[in-house]
This record gives C-alpha cells, structure tokens and sequence, in this order.
C-alpha cells in the first residue's frame, strides 16, 4: 500500500525558508512524477511544482526563483525547498505521485503540512 507522508511545515516570517519532505512508501518501482500542490483556505488547489523521473521540473509563475523541487529517488523522498516565502504562500501544502502518460497523472496523495507566513 503506497502512504504519502509530508513533514516540514510551519509558520514562519515573511522573507524565512522552509523545507518540506515528502516521503513515499509501499512503492516497488517508485513513481514516474511527483509535484507540490497547495490550497489556501477558500480557494482552489494549485499545483507549484513538478519533477518527473528524469529530474525535470517545472514550477508556478508565482514560486519561480523561489522555490526548488528535488527528489532522493534512492529514498523515495521528495523536497521542496521554499526561500523568500510571502504571506501568499500561506496554505496546506500537498505532495502527490503519479504515472506519466503524457502528463503526470497522479494517483496517490498526502495527508499535507500547513505553512503559514506571518508579515
């Protein structure tokens, strides 16, 4: 049974950093993709950042240059390094595995990790 595990939220100042892992279990082959997504309380979820089995990535417009995604593939382990954070970012913060098939599409989710950016 495949568990998604997110850690490494919180609440920080406006400009402070965190790092959140994502640790994936119950994989025999690992996933093709694994992303970020995030949701503010009263609106929609919104994907920030995208790795594929290749190490590409992509990322938001609103995180780009901020924002890192990465990956421990040994560990089964995904990352997301968040710099200069803004009270926008403030919201649940969700990893999510998948199948590439053209697009990653994903079929396992975490529980999330709230973070929450004070001005």
């Amino acid at each position: 049974q495949v568990q998604l595990v997110e850690s490494g939220g919180g609440s920080v100042q406006t400009g402070g950093s965190l790092r959140l892992s994502c640790a994936a279990s119950g994989y025999t082959y690992g996933p093709n993709c694994m992303a970020w997504f995030r949701q503010a309380p009263g609106k929609e979820r919104e994907g920030v950042a995208i790795i594929d089995s290749d190490g590409d990535t992509n990322y938001a417009d609103s995180v780009k240059g901020r924002f890192t995604i990465s990956q421990d593939k040994a560990k089964n382990t995904l990352f997301l390094q968040m710099n200069s954070l803004k009270p926008e970012d403030t919201a649940m913060y969700y990893c999510a595995a998948g199948i590439w098939a053209g697009y990653c599409a994903y079929n396992y989710w975490g529980q999330g990790t709230q973070v929450t950016v004070s001005s």
